[in-house]
């Protein structure tokens, strides 16, 4: 949000002039008409000391506006719309109940640009942000069809379902991260703290010590006397690692790791492909052409590389291939879902099969799920083992040696 002095005429012709706070000098202007006032000149502005204050507080107490606002009020909108209340209305109505400061913000620029002349789905666009290019695409399709309420309630279901899998998906990352991060932070107390007590030890008693534990006092040594270097080297990388996934190339690489990462690689295959079919579906049930709603599912999957691989079928259907060929060259897609497209490509009803294809990965998604632990156990068994071997090597064994040594004295 930025400030913009303006320059207007009400409706008597007598100069106005003042300062709003705004998403851009559109969305001003727009206010300013819907107030009455014909603007003249609006400029950015650098605003006041107090608007300033009045600015940080307001974004320091308001929440960030998340996935349940707008799937709250994607819900309420199609149940008012059913109701027969008027768009404006139901605006209105949902701005002053809405718990969230800044989607209240958002709902009255909304107002204010349909008071301006501008359709809902335009209005909408002004707020990327907020409200992606799917959702927008679909409330663009119901306008011109006359089923905005019906298309609400598609938008309700399919936020729904992106919410669910991205839950999963969550879920399922959660406790292998959880139990590296336990096996991290196990090896710095060890290595700051058991291990110079031993080396302390094994020092006074002045014995030959075997290789591993020199190796493993060595690099507490190192760790000790190094540790802010490292530190600082690993918040770089952490950094760095960020910006470089921000990067067209990087978030490609990045997504494309994600899927052959071991055991929760084919969870987050199996999720994306998931929102990939119910997006599909649902833009072809909302009538959307099959090329747009190629384009607009390949936004929606959240996934660089699973999206450029929709995006390469997009561009084979503009070339006149069958959506069965294109996927079968995508590479994405099993056997068993290659077959069912291509029944529903035969029998006309693609948007149908599309949506079988969704609800059998969402099935498997849960699936994998519910066997994630025994699927993972063993392969964190066999690593606290290889952890635990370790120690006893280093640590243990020099003991016992000298343990053995002071009994044949």
């Amino acid at each position: 949000m930025a400030f913009y002095s303006y320059v207007g005429r009400d409706a008597q012709g007598l100069r106005i002039e003042g300062t709003l706070e705004s998403a851009s000098s559109a969305l001003a202007a727009d206010r300013l008409a819907a107030s009455g006032v014909v603007p003249v000149e609006i400029v950015e502005a650098a605003p006041s000391a107090a608007a300033l204050w009045q600015g940080v507080q307001e974004r320091f107490s308001a929440r960030r506006i998340g996935h349940l606002d707008v799937l709250m009020f994607t819900r309420q909108m199609y149940t008012l719309l059913k109701a027969g209340v008027p768009i404006m209305r139901a605006l209105a109505g949902l701005q002053e109940s809405a718990m969230n400061r800044a989607f209240a913000a958002v709902l009255k620029e909304l107002r204010e640009s349909l008071d301006a002349g501008l359709e809902l789905s335009q209005a909408l666009a002004r707020h990327p942000a907020v409200f992606f290019s799917f959702y927008v695409a679909m409330v663009r399709v119901g306008e011109s069809t006359g089923r905005l309420e019906e298309v609400f309630l598609r938008l309700f279901d399919h936020l729904e379902f992106q919410k669910f899998m991205r839950e999963q998906v969550r879920s399922a990352l959660r406790y292998p991260m959880f139990v590296m991060a336990a096996m991290g932070i196990a090896l710095v107390v060890i290595n700051l703290f058991v291990i110079p007590a031993f080396a302390k030890v094994f020092k006074g008693l002045r014995a030959e010590l075997p290789v591993m534990t020199k190796l493993l006092i060595g690099f507490s040594d190192f760790t000790l006397a190094w540790w802010p270097v490292l530190l600082a080297g690993g918040a770089a990388l952490v950094i760095a690692f960020r910006l470089w996934v921000r990067t067209k190339g990087g978030r490609l690489a990045w997504d494309r790791f994600r899927l052959h990462i071991p055991v929760a690689g084919k969870i987050v295959r199996k999720a994306t492909l998931a929102r990939f079919a119910r997006s599909f579906a649902m833009a072809a049930r909302s009538g959307v052409p099959l090329v747009q709603g190629l384009t607009l599912a390949a936004q929606v999957v959240e996934n660089a590389y699973i999206g450029g691989r929709i995006e390469d079928m997009r561009m084979g259907v503009e070339r006149g291939e069958t959506i069965l060929r294109t996927a079968i060259e995508a590479k994405i897609f099993t056997p068993v879902v290659l077959q069912m497209i291509m029944v529903g490509e035969e029998s006309g009803a693609l948007d149908d099969m599309m949506q079988e294809i969704a609800g059998m990965y969402q099935r498997e998604v849960e699936y994998e799920l519910k066997t994630l632990s025994a699927q993972i156990e063993p392969i964190l068994i066999v690593a606290l083992g290889v952890m635990v071997l370790i120690l006893a090597l280093g640590v243990f064994l020099p003991m016992w040696d000298l343990g053995k040594a002071a009994i044949r004295q």
